[in-house]
């Protein structure tokens, strides 16, 4: 893709007309095409139920209101006050019961002054809304507002069946019948591949688009060819939806006005498209098809765990099933350094196939390691006997953050993509392969630490005292593993992991502010179609922001049991975990019983893989490895 500071030679489809001529101005002039799609404000039936609403509120008709997103805030708040008193609608508000349902919700309250009586941190839960509710006041015979989306109406339920009586507030108006022709030749267009760029000008047409997107059964189709475009959104609200929806988003500006985000998106651009470009050539030669139904290893038991679907027994690998309490690789290891191993694909492949033939796993992983990646991008990584990866040149200062520079290609780290290219030869052809990365907060750890840590002083340091340097080193971070993984799913993969191993360091809102953002970035620009496994151990309480990915598997450590954390994360994803490694250094009967406790939990729903909540610990005996895949296996049958 080129340098978009000069748009000519690029169709660019605007979801909406931007009635500001002077940005329909600038787009025109630059060879951009504007698509009339979706472009009517709110219709007269949303204008009078937002009447009705603000009265109701006024009159102190309503008990409480749930407030869902930031966009349902700033829609509700500023429609209603079109036809009522500003200041009056917000006081009004603030003497009922507020409840945000998500931190965006509450950000957004708090813009207008109003401090929520109930605040969910999840990202949109329905679940633990209806937890606070309980804990916090009776909703029988109460009226409770909230805004009507796709995702209320478990909440509904679940409100109707505790009294309470429920009134709808629409955002937008929804799609009328003389759309669908113009629906249908922009859906036509969109996998022609006509456009280059998709740019989003408003919330109201963001959720108008993918409304439409549902409507004509277009919606998982539509996120995989939006994969291969530029999509643009101006304002935080109209990217909340899209990301809401699973859609990927490049670049959304601060701004809300169409003419000055259209401005900034061309000083940026150039900036934006680099990565994308990087990523798009990456994935232009022949990668992996996931998507056919003929593949030896598509209708695998992980494989098809991984898309939430049935299986006839449970699938199981292990985190380090290739590693040193086996004897086979403890004597390739005597003949050679870690990193010359990790640099040897024949080796690596020779280890890893031995593993999975001993244990009789439904899956591999490539062997490899996290800190590779780092040495293209500035690093001096030396693996020491007794004392693990040592970094001899940590990032400290803004001096040393310098030196640090993003992936351009994946040249230098070759070898990894010629690993993951022999282990698929290597392996049987319907045995899925996992290609893996270490997550940003974990790599930046080891990087400013410069190896492991007890209490990551040096790394909280930079995090809280420098924002900008921070966000600098985790963008890099980001980009770069971004296209790491990229290459491993091109070189063969077919699913990847993302590990935060560190990130149990982290309270809820610090993982949510300094590292959730750069991993939900990653995961978002990898192709729909090959699953990611989300996982990070340490803090069970960061499950529902390890969920607020496109992430298909949740990876669960052994800290909270499976069902509990299954239902935080929602069971519209699969999930993998999650037996203590320890329960491996007792015997076969206390290894079985552990893995049936795993499995009554898991209830035999579909999506579950079975793993240890980490990796193989050294000291464990090779036979106990065997007979918890056994028992797996054996306990699980269907």
């Amino acid at each position: 893709m080129k340098d978009l500071r000069q748009f000519e030679d690029f169709i660019i489809a605007v979801i909406g007309e931007i009635d500001a001529s002077d940005c329909a101005e600038i787009i025109q002039a630059n060879g951009g095409i504007t698509q009339p799609f979706l472009a009517s404000k709110h219709s007269p039936d949303a204008r009078d139920q937002f009447n009705e609403f603000a009265n109701r509120i006024l009159t102190a008709d309503i008990d409480t209101v749930i407030f869902v997103t930031g966009v349902g805030v700033q829609t509700i708040i500023e429609q209603a006050s079109k036809n009522v008193d500003h200041q009056r609608f917000l006081d009004c508000l603030a003497d009922i019961h507020t409840i945000a349902g998500s931190q965006a919700a509450a950000n957004a309250l708090q813009k207008y002054e109003i401090i929520p009586k109930i605040s969910v941190n999840s990202s949109n839960s329905w679940r633990e809304i209806l937890i606070a509710l309980d804990q916090s006041f009776s909703v029988i015979n109460q009226s409770i507002a909230l805004e009507e989306s796709e995702s209320i109406y478990s909440l509904i339920s679940g409100l109707e069946a505790r009294g309470a009586r429920v009134v709808k507030v629409p955002l937008f108006a929804a799609p009328s019948p003389h759309w669908a022709p113009v629906a249908t030749e922009f859906f036509e267009q969109l996998e022609s591949g006509k456009f280059h760029i998709i740019l989003f000008p408003s919330p109201e047409n963001a959720v108008r688009f993918c409304t439409l997107a549902k409507q004509f059964g277009k919606a998982k189709l539509t996120r995989h060819l939006l994969d291969n475009h530029l999509v643009l959104a101006i304002g935080q609200n109209t990217a909340e939806i899209l990301c809401d929806r699973g859609f990927t988003v490049d670049y959304s500006t601060e701004t809300t006005d169409p003419v000055v985000g259209i401005q900034e998106i061309k000083t940026q651009i150039s900036q934006i498209t680099k990565q994308k470009s990087i990523i798009r050539v990456s994935m232009s030669g022949p990668t992996t098809n996931n998507s056919d139904p003929n593949a030896p290893w598509y209708n695998s038991p992980f494989m098809k765990a991984c898309r939430g679907e049935p299986t006839d027994v449970t699938p199981i690998w292990m985190m380090r099933q290739a590693g040193r309490y086996m004897a086979e690789y403890r004597e390739v290891r005597s003949k050679t350094s870690f990193l010359d191993l990790c640099g040897n694909p024949q080796l690596c492949s020779e280890v890893m196939c031995t593993a999975v033939n001993r244990l009789g796993v439904d899956a591999a992983i490539i062997f490899s390691d996290l800190l590779p990646i780092l040495v293209p991008m500035g690093c001096d990584l030396e693996f020491v006997k007794g004392d693990g990866p040592v970094i001899h040149n940590p990032v400290r200062t803004l001096a040393d953050l310098d030196r640090i520079k993003p992936l351009e290609s994946n040249e230098p780290l070759q070898f990894v993509m010629d690993t993951v290219k022999q282990t698929r030869n290597d392996l049987p052809a319907d045995m899925p392969l996992i290609g893996f990365a270490g997550s940003p907060f974990t790599l930046a750890s080891y990087m400013i630490e410069g190896g492991s840590s007890r209490n990551y002083a040096n790394t909280k340091t930079l995090m809280y005292g420098d924002h900008g340097a921070w966000d600098q080193l985790m963008q890099h971070l980001a980009n770069s593993i971004s296209l790491y993984l990229l290459g491993q799913i091109e070189a063969g993969a077919q699913c990847v992991q993302l590990f935060d191993s560190w990130a149990g360091c982290l309270s809820f809102e610090d993982y949510k502010t300094y590292a959730h953002p750069y991993v939900k970035r990653i995961i978002a620009s990898l192709p729909s179609n090959v699953p990611v496994i989300n996982f990070a151990t340490g803090n069970p309480a960061l499950l529902p922001l390890l969920a607020d990915t496109r992430a298909a598997v949740i990876g669960i450590d052994w800290r909270t049991r499976l069902d509990d954390a299954w239902q935080t994360v929602g069971f519209d994803r699969a999930v993998q975990g999650n037996l203590d490694p320890t329960v491996l250094l007792t015997n076969p009967t206390e290894i079985k019983k552990h893995a049936k406790f795993v499995l009554d939990q898991a209830g035999g729903r579909a999506g579950h893989i079975f793993n240890l909540g980490h990796g193989i610990l050294p000291q464990t005996p090779v036979d106990n490895a065997i007979a918890l895949v056994d028992a797996v296996h054996e306990l699980s049958q269907r």
